[in-house]
């Protein structure tokens, strides 16, 4: 019995340790791995001189950067800085009562019969852009406010219900 055990086992192992089951070859596409990750002491420093309040704080490394996940006043944060500590960019994402009442105003006062639904900041070097989403009864938007000028950048139109 054991006879009939053993050449069946031996013969699949010569089969999978056989030359053309090792011949092929297959490449992957490179993938960038993020983790929780040690932050270097000059980022750290910048961070905290940067955003005092954060709450919630999480480290990733992304390639040779560190991405900081962090909450500021109900507002979710995803902050790239480069390794020697410089601010790369920060996106927050709010909805309606983050935005400041100026672009609020100004959102308000083109699409009245809109609601906002999502208001998202990004700030990149000199750059102070606001990113606004919009629902109305027929339409979704999306609004880019940036030096006080506004720029519709997205408009789908919602499916028609049949009653």
């Amino acid at each position: 019995m054991t006879k009939h055990m053993i050449l069946p086992a031996l013969a699949f192992l010569l089969f999978i340790s056989s030359p053309k089951a090792q011949e092929k070859v297959v490449s992957l596409p490179e993938v960038t791995v993020t983790s929780i990750a040690l932050v270097a002491p000059n980022v750290n420093k910048a961070f905290k001189k940067a955003f005092p309040d954060a709450e919630e704080l999480s480290w990733y490394k992304y390639d040779k950067e560190y991405l900081a996940k962090f909450i500021i006043k109900d507002m979710n944060h995803n902050t790239l800085y480069r390794k020697n500590g410089v601010l790369k960019y920060d996106i927050s994402y709010g909805y309606e009562h983050n935005l400041p009442g100026k672009i609020k105003e100004m959102v308000t006062g083109v699409y009245d019969n809109y609601k906002i639904t999502r208001a998202i900041n990004v700030k990149v070097t000199d750059r102070n852009i606001w990113v606004v989403k919009l629902e109305g009864m027929k339409k979704y938007l999306t609004v880019r406010v940036e030096d006080e000028e506004m720029d519709e950048v997205e408009s789908f139109s919602k499916a028609e219900t049949q009653n």
